[in-house]
């Protein structure tokens, strides 16, 4: 399949760059709910446009009220929150938990919210500092009709905000993966604010009590329905990641045209056009590898779990080069927080390490490979 968009696709992105531009800028969203101390750390008025707009349904089928598109147009949304900085809850419940609910009983009670912008959702799955699903060790043990869930959460994004979760615990017969509500007895969250000035949240389970209806698809068949979440997840991650290296460079470019030095424009200066070119060259090859990952992913590929890795390491490392660059260029402006480069190297942190940073794709990949 070609790496660029189609019409039809093309249109999407343009009615979403124009939207996160003018509703999603950084002074109307982020810095706005940054600076009121905003529990949520973002707007449910937006969160409720993105439901107008068709947003959030589109990974939803058409019979159950979405658009039925896929990962590509999931993505494109994606890429311009990412240039905006625009704090939603896009990523992990529009993308990993409705992929996760996709042909579940639960469909049918969650995702009328989610269609509207009404309803937020989180993912728990990763239990200590770094992103490892391979050790997860949460218990749940059979209790009456249902389970009992024991354990901790930790980096839960919007996990402070959401009116339910998904949750990944080790049954019996193995992973399994269950929807919790966030009003459970003897579940407690704490909110916690980020490096970018989003909110995640700790996870503590002491005895949450769930019916066997929690259960997302079968008991003990978690693994690969949390395999096909976190691809779905760690592919929109990429794309948000080219996103935030774009807004990066489109400002530093900028920059580059206004700042005067000795006389001349510093964009005149070779060593920084240079430095320009590279990080664009960059920025397209990271590009092309989310979108192609989001093809197979799409296309139900068997290699799409490994080109999704390719995307996350790449995306991570480009954005980080991106976010560097931008700051080192600005010079003694780039420190600052009135200016808003530094914003971006805030978020591309946060975004690495959602879902697996770069290393950890790298290994995956090698892994995937044989090697």
């Amino acid at each position: 399949m070609p790496l660029y968009l189609t019409d039809d696709q093309s249109m999407l992105r343009d009615t979403a760059r124009e939207f996160m531009a003018e509703e999603g800028a950084i002074a109307k969203q982020l810095r706005k709910y940054r600076d009121m101390g905003c529990k949520d750390g973002f707007g449910h008025a937006l969160w409720r446009q993105f439901g107008e707009l068709g947003f959030t349904g589109i990974l939803v089928d058409e019979a159950d009220g979405g658009m039925g598109l896929g990962h590509v147009e999931a993505g494109i949304v994606l890429e311009e929150i990412g240039r905006n900085l625009t704090p939603s809850p896009f990523l992990v419940t529009a993308v990993a938990v409705v992929e996760a609910l996709r042909g579940t009983a639960q469909r049918e009670r969650w995702l009328p919210g989610i269609l509207a912008g009404e309803t937020v959702a989180a993912l728990a799955v990763d239990e200590g500092r770094k992103h490892r699903p391979e050790g997860i060790a949460m218990k749940a043990e059979r209790s009456g009709n249902g389970f009992k869930l024991t354990g901790q959460k930790r980096f839960v994004v919007q996990g402070a905000s959401a009116d339910f979760f998904i949750v990944a615990a080790q049954a019996e017969e193995g992973l399994t993966l269950f929807t919790v509500e966030k009003d459970s007895s003897n579940l407690d969250v704490e909110g916690v604010r980020l490096a970018d000035s989003s909110i995640g949240a700790r996870l503590d389970f002491n005895g949450v009590e769930v019916d066997s209806d929690a259960v997302v698809g079968e008991v003990g068949g978690g693994e690969a329905v949390l395999g096909r979440v976190l691809n779905a997840a760690r592919a929109g991650a990429a794309s948000e990641m080219v996103g935030v290296g774009s807004g990066a460079m489109a400002m530093t470019v900028d920059y580059l045209k206004q700042r005067k030095q000795f006389g001349k424009l510093i964009g005149e200066f070779q060593v920084l056009q240079h430095r320009a070119a590279h990080l664009y060259s960059e920025l397209e090859i990271a590009r092309a590898a989310a979108l192609k990952a989001q093809q197979l992913l799409d296309e139900g590929s068997p290699e799409a779990e490994a080109m999704v890795s390719v995307a996350k390491s790449k995306a991570g490392r480009v954005s980080t080069l991106a976010v560097q660059e931008g700051v080192q260029m600005h010079g003694g402006i780039g420190m600052t927080d009135e200016y808003d480069i530094g914003l971006y190297m805030k978020r591309d942190r946060v975004l690495n390490e959602l879902f697996g940073d770069a290393n950890y794709h790298a290994d995956k990949l090698a892994r995937l490979k044989g090697y």
